[in-house]
C-alpha cells in the first residue's frame, strides 16, 4: 500500500522527507558565517591567525611573490577562479533557465532565478556593509577592485551552483543523479574558493563566509521549493500518469 501511494505521489520522498544532513549543513554554515562575520566586522582589516598561516603557506617561504606548487598550478587556479566570475555564472544561470523553459518546468525556473539573482544581490550588500580591505600579506596574482568580505566568487558560486543543484534535485528521480548534482556543485564551489586564497586576493575567512552564506541561501531555497511542491501535491490528489508527472511544476 505504501509503495503504491509513493508511486502516485508527484513529489519524491527526498522532498517530503529531507535528509538530516541538510539541517546539519545549514546549522554548520550558520555558525561559521556568524563566527567569521562578527570577527570581520569587529576586526575590519585585522588578520585572523589562521588567515595569516594559510596565506603564507600559499607562497614560497623565501619569496612571497612566488606561489607554491608547480608552474602549471597558477594557470589552473586562474582557470578555476574564472568559473566563479560574473560572466560564467550568468551563462550558467541562463543555460539552466533555457533548459527549464524547454521542459516547461515553470516552478523550478522561478526557484532557480529567484534564488540565484537575490543571493548575488545580497552578497554585494554584505561587501559594502563590512568594507573589509583586500589582503596585502602576499602579492595578488589577479586584479581586484571590490571589498574583500565575503568573497564574491565563493559566495556567488555557492549561491548559483548549489541552488541550481538542490532545486534540480527536486525534479530528478534517480538517487545517484541527485547525489551527482550536489557532488559536482560542491567540488566546483570548493575549488573556486581555494583558488581565491591561492591567488592572494582573499583571506581564508572571506572564503569561509562566502561558502557559508551560499550554502545557507541554497538550502533556504531548497526548503521553499520543497514546501511549495508538497503544498501543491496535497492540493492535487489522485494517481498520476507518466504524462502528467509533476503537473504543479509545469503550471504556468
Amino acid at each position: 500500500m505504501a509503495d503504491a501511494a509513493e508511486r502516485a505521489d508527484p513529489v519524491t520522498r527526498a522532498v517530503r522527507q529531507p535528509l538530516w544532513g541538510y539541517y546539519a549543513a545549514a546549522a554548520l554554515a550558520a555558525a561559521m558565517l556568524l563566527l567569521v562575520g562578527l570577527g570581520a566586522l569587529v576586526a575590519r582589516g585585522q588578520l585572523f591567525a589562521f588567515d595569516r598561516a594559510i596565506m603564507l603557506a600559499m607562497r614560497e617561504s623565501e619569496n612571497r611573490r612566488i606561489p607554491e606548487g608547480p608552474m602549471w598550478l597558477k594557470q589552473a587556479m586562474l582557470d578555476v577562479t574564472a568559473l566563479g566570475g560574473e560572466t560564467v555564472l550568468v551563462v550558467v544561470v541562463l543555460a539552466t533557465a533555457g533548459f527549464l523553459v524547454l521542459g516547461r518546468r515553470w516552478l523550478t525556473l522561478g526557484l532557480v532565478l529567484g534564488g540565484t539573482i537575490s543571493g548575488s544581490l545580497l552578497v554585494g550588500v554584505f561587501k559594502d556593509l563590512v568594507g573589509r580591505a583586500r589582503p596585502v600579506l602576499i602579492d595578488h596574482l589577479v586584479d581586484v577592485w571590490s571589498a574583500s568580505f565575503p568573497s564574491g566568487h565563493a559566495a556567488n558560486s555557492a549561491t548559483v551552483y548549489l541552488t541550481i543543484a538542490l532545486i534540480l534535485m527536486q525534479i530528478v528521480e534517480q538517487r545517484a543523479a541527485r547525489l551527482y548534482l550536489v557532488a559536482v556543485a560542491a567540488l566546483l564551489v570548493g575549488a573556486i574558493g581555494v583558488s581565491r586564497v591561492y591567488l592572494g586576493v582573499h583571506f581564508p575567512s572571506d572564503v569561509i563566509a562566502g561558502w557559508s552564506f551560499g550554502t545557507l541561501w541554497a538550502l533556504g531555497w531548497w526548503w521553499i521549493g520543497a514546501w511549495t511542491r508538497v503544498r501543491r501535491a496535497r492540493a492535487e490528489p489522485g494517481p498520476l500518469s507518466d504524462a502528467a508527472h509533476r503537473p504543479s511544476d509545469r503550471r504556468g
